[in-house]
Order: C-alpha cells, then structure tokens, then sequence
C-alpha cells in the first residue's frame, strides 16, 4: 500500500522539553491510522507537525510523496478535526460546512449541493437551518467532520474528536467514524488516549510514548503481542512476570484458575457486570489479575486457586522501552 503520509525522522522541541524525538511514521493511503498514548507522549505534536501548526526542528513530512514540511497549514491538502468543534456560532449549520467551499469561490448551486450531500453522509439531513447551539455534542462533532470533508482533503486529521462526549455516544461515534472512513475512501489519522477507540476503529496504531514510538501493528497485533513492557500495561491490562529468565505478558483473560498450574489465594474479586475480576496472589510471590466471564459461580476472597496459561498466551517482551535503549 503506497504511503499517503510520510513522517521522517521528526524532532520537536519545546526549550529543553523534547515533545517528538526522532520519529518516523508511515500512513497507507485509505487507512484509519490511530496515534496512541498518554497525555504528553507526543501524539499531539506529531499530528500538529502534519498538519503544518509546528514546524519540526528537523526532519520531513511527505504527502502522497510530495515534500510539504515548510508549507502552511494552508497550503497542504490535509484537514483537522479537533475536540472544541471549533463551529461559528452565528452561522447556521449549512453556513459553517459550507465555509471553506465559500472562500474557495465555489459557485452557491454547486456548494449548496455539496453541503447537501455530505450533510446526508453525516445523517443530518433537515438541519442546515439550525444553529450550533441548538445541536446536542455529537451533532456538533458531526458538523465539525462535515465542515472537514466536504472539499475531500487528501487526509483527514482528528484529534482526540470524541473526548467531550459521554462514554455512550462517543462508542456510538466511534462506529459512525470507521463506517465514515469506508464510505469515503479517505485516510484518518486519529489522534486518542483511549485504548478502545484505538482497538475498536484502526486499521493500524501507532503506541507513543515519551517522544517516540514504542510499536506499530495492528489493533490485534499490539494487543495480542506487545513490543514493550509500557505497550503491554498501555494497551489493555497485561500481567508482566518473570519466568525463566524471560519476561513475558500474559492477558488476564488468558488466565484460567483451577487448572494445573501455580497455586495461588485469591485477594480481591471486583464484579465489573459482564465479567469479573480477579486478584491473585500466587505462592511464588506474583500478583495476577485474572478476568472471568460471569456464569454465575462464584469465587470469594481468601479461596486457594492454582493458574495458569498455555505457553502461545504468553508473549516476551522487551524490558526497557525503545527510547531507554537508544540513550
């Protein structure tokens, strides 16, 4: 798959803090491309970069294999949707997605048909009228992605879109958001600290962390088989133990009780409604948190369990982060 955008070697620094370090980064064309980390890990900044609001202090960005890091935001075929919605309160919704097509000097028939269409990709047909503030967040949010693919960028970038709104319609967006993608052909580069959104809508994930990036793949890969120590507590929760002189992870779902295996008591059961967790603390002095669907039996604190795993549930990974051995 050809790269839509190219990210060589960037290095962003703020004073004496280094925002991105030496990253490098390739997004297919037509791909949901998901950046991933925690607050001040460099996700930000490295979209930013993309999108022409910092300038790297060195390396190059490439857009279908064109050089633009010294061009304006202006000037690159790339669009930014951001959490704040950033809509024009006196313009009505029609307005505020037609905008961009108005300063472009596209004539008013054209540009009323094309809000028109892209207001039926957003299911907000019947509310060009209506103003900002009487849509509810994710009507809001939707205009905001209206505004943002209605002249077709080459790249679509979001980030952290969906942070304002509650847990039950922001899933809903997230399903919204990849069918979007599909329908459009386009390539998203999302921006989340949210390990579900990543999981649930990416094509491919990016893990960041202090300025870098910790591993690439996909969803099922960086889950399943975590590069690192900080991917594998990141991504989901993962036990780290020592065995064999190996460190490994092994997910909480991959750990059965009661089978043969390490004899362990068990410390604290949290029910979390479709399943239940476990804390375990094993006679070898490790502590395993262990998830079980809720079949209705019951396990109570202080039981004395055995656990275990079959050897392909257990991953090695890597102690140190990429960044730690590059210094």
């Amino acid at each position: 798959m050809a790269a839509d955008v190219a990210v060589e070697a960037i290095r962003k620094t703020y004073g004496e803090v280094v925002a991105v370090d030496n990253v490098d980064l390739r997004v297919g064309d037509g791909e949901f491309f998901t950046l991933l980390g925690p607050s001040g890990s460099g996700k930000t900044t490295t979209l930013r970069v993309i999108a022409g609001f910092e300038r790297p202090d060195t390396g190059r960005v490439r857009l279908g294999g064109r050089e633009i890091t010294n061009l304006p935001p202006y000037a690159r075929d790339v669009n930014t949707v951001f959490q704040d919605y950033a809509l024009f309160p006196h313009m009505t919704v029609a307005e505020n997605v037609g905008y961009g097509l108005k300063v472009k000097g596209v004539a008013r028939r054209s540009r009323n048909d094309q809000v028109a269409e892209v207001l039926r990709m957003v299911r907000l047909e019947g509310y060009g009228s209506r103003k900002p503030i009487q849509l509810s967040g994710g009507q809001r949010q939707r205009v905001a992605l209206a505004r943002s693919i209605v002249n077709r960028p080459q790249v679509l970038l979001l980030d952290e879109p969906l942070g304002a709104l509650d847990l039950k319609l922001r899933q809903e967006m997230q399903v919204f958001l990849k069918s979007l993608q599909r329908e459009l052909g386009m390539t998203f580069l999302y921006v989340t600290h949210d390990q579900e959104e990543a999981l649930t809508m990416s094509d491919h994930v990016a893990v960041f962390n202090d300025g870098r990036i910790e591993q690439v793949g996909t969803p099922s890969e960086v889950y399943e088989r975590p590069a690192t120590e900080f991917v594998a507590g990141f991504v989901g929760t993962s036990n780290i133990l020592e065995r064999n002189g190996r460190r490994i992870s092994v997910r909480p779902e991959r750990v059965a009780i009661n089978v043969s295996g390490e004899p362990g008591t068990v410390a604290d059961v949290v029910f979390v409604g479709s399943f239940t967790r476990l804390l375990v603390d094993t006679d070898g002095g490790d502590r395993l948190t262990v998830v079980r669907p809720n079949d209705g039996s019951r396990v109570e604190p202080g039981t004395r369990v055995q656990v275990g795993w079959r050897d392909e549930d257990a991953y090695e990974i890597s102690h140190q982060t990429p960044s730690q051995e590059a210094r």
